[in-house]
């Protein structure tokens, strides 16, 4: 029975949903929100490898590169102009976090989706039309802000939304929704990348406003969540919205317990200061390392410079391009296994396989470049040597897009009570959007100064990681969200930090 009562292994109230369509169109139209994430990091990694983008707004990065072109292959693209123009959509998107969170909070998850919407839009229109760095780096803010108010309310809206024990598969799909992006990114880049005259990187920028148009539009149709109309005093709306989402009428236990939990945050004046006290300590330990890790999984580093870096392993212009096609489907099929297991299996179970694949992954790719290129970074590849290095990347992308790519965001997003959910989820947004900023903006360095070293480096963190979840992270699977603080006070370690309720 939908609105019955199941008491879970972790000793709380479990009401068992199923998938109504509204769930479904609700969370398809949300997730969206990950399509301006994916699309960027697919565009700008392979816009910065086009010949014509960088005479037109790099020249000494695109006649450095032409000079290298039998060098070192380690240090083809080293610039901070050309890392700034990625990373800046990260620092726009960390400082924007913080007033995505009040927004998310006082106006509800639905108008936060829009504000996403519309600046991601104004930036793709900047951006296509640029004709100088400015105009590109001042477009770029644009889609940070864009980026930073869908990372806030999009998974918080997907965590909500969903039946408890359909919560791990519906909030993937904003994972998805960013490998589609990423996907459609690739494809766009290989497309464009032989238009005669140059002007191919302007139509990529550009079609960046068809995933901010969706978001735009769709959030406008979505109803909010019911945990947010009700701390908003929307009682009467909120319950109409439950009894749609569950598909069914007898939905007056979850309600009393959403409002419970409400009134409790009601009582909380500053979110900000509350999330520091030793009560909450496993939930903010989890929103700071979760992302911290995912971003030391090095994947960003595949993802965005993914054309640049096979360019700079030897691959040639539209060879590379490919490749990073390859790399988008791998991600985007592994993110499917994701949704099918994350319920079933749990989230520890997808974190340890994963960490274990991806550490492996790291060392033969790491191993390969260091035989072919040594430490001078001269070399050329074979073909059969470059396609062993594709297999292994692909495993990589694979491990990390059916663990650490999707839990990344749903873990962080289910963990927080309500009273200071949304403040969890910024700080989650800024540490994620920090280090991402950090390890665009040194990644072509450190490839020039670490060489193949980068990748043990990697590697390492992975050891780290992994280590970490099998100690400290509860499973948290088919938990309803307002009876998480049950996982943590049965947790060995945790234990001692949270009231036994």
């Amino acid at each position: 029975m939908a609105g019955g009562v199941v008491i879970s292994s972790s000793g709380g109230k479990v009401y068992p949903g199923h998938m109504t369509a509204f769930v479904f169109f609700s969370c398809l139209v949300a997730s969206s929100g990950g399509l301006i994430f994916g699309y960027d990091i697919g565009i700008s990694g392979g816009v910065t490898s086009m010949d014509s983008f960088l005479s037109e707004f790099f020249p000494s990065v695109y006649a450095q590169a032409k000079a290298n072109k039998e060098k070192n292959q380690y240090c083809k693209f080293d610039s901070q102009l050309l890392t700034l123009f990625t990373s800046s959509l990260y620092l726009a998107a960390l400082a924007t976090s913080f007033l995505a969170a009040s927004v998310t909070r006082i106006f509800g998850r639905k108008w936060s989706m829009f504000c996403g919407g519309i600046t991601f839009l104004a930036g793709s229109a900047l951006n296509g039309a640029a004709t100088n760095v400015m105009m590109l780096i001042l477009g770029r803010i644009l889609l940070g802000i864009g980026v930073g108010f869908a990372n806030q309310s999009v998974p918080l809206y997907l965590s909500e939304m969903a039946p408890a024990n359909l919560r791990g598969m519906l909030n993937i799909g904003f994972q998805l929704m960013t490998t589609i992006g990423i996907l459609s990114a690739n494809l766009i880049n290989y497309a464009t990348v032989s238009i005669e005259g140059g002007w191919g990187w302007r139509i990529g920028l550009g079609l960046a406003g068809v995933p901010a148009l969706i978001i735009t539009l769709g959030a406008l149709a979505l109803p909010d969540t019911p945990n947010s109309l009700i701390a908003r005093g929307y009682t009467a709306e909120a319950k109409k919205v439950l009894v749609k989402v569950r598909g069914t009428s007898d939905v007056h236990d979850e309600y009393d317990d959403m409002v419970a939990a409400s009134e409790e945050a009601k009582a909380i004046e500053h979110p900000w200061r509350n999330i520091l006290e030793r009560k909450y300590r496993p939930q903010l330990t989890i929103a700071v390392l979760i992302p911290f890790f995912q971003q030391l999984t090095g994947i960003n580093v595949i993802m965005f410079y993914a054309p640049v870096l096979f360019l700079t392993i030897g691959f040639g212009g539209d060879a590379s391009l490919m490749s990073a096609v390859i790399t988008g489907l791998v991600n985007m099929f592994a993110t499917i296994i994701s949704i099918v297991s994350v319920d079933r299996l749990g989230r520890r179970a997808l974190f340890l396989q994963g960490g274990t694949q991806m550490f492996v992954s790291q060392i033969v790719v790491g191993t390969l470049i260091a035989l072919q290129f040594g430490t001078t970074g001269e070399g050329e590849m074979s073909r059969t040597y470059a396609m062993l290095l594709v297999l292994f990347i692909c495993l990589y992308v694979a491990g990390f897009a059916w663990s650490w790519g999707p839990l990344g965001w749903l873990v962080p997003s289910e963990v927080f009570a309500l009273e200071i959910r949304s403040a969890g989820q910024s700080i989650a947004v800024c540490v994620n959007m920090t280090l991402t900023f950090i390890i665009g903006q040194a990644f072509l360095t450190m490839l020039c100064h670490l060489k193949f070293g980068l990748f043990y480096f990697f590697a390492a963190w992975m050891v780290i990681m992994t280590t970490f979840i099998a100690l400290f992270l509860p499973e948290t699977k088919g938990v309803p969200i307002d009876e998480m603080n049950l996982v943590w006070s049965r947790h060995w370690f945790w234990s001692k930090y949270v009231v036994q309720m």
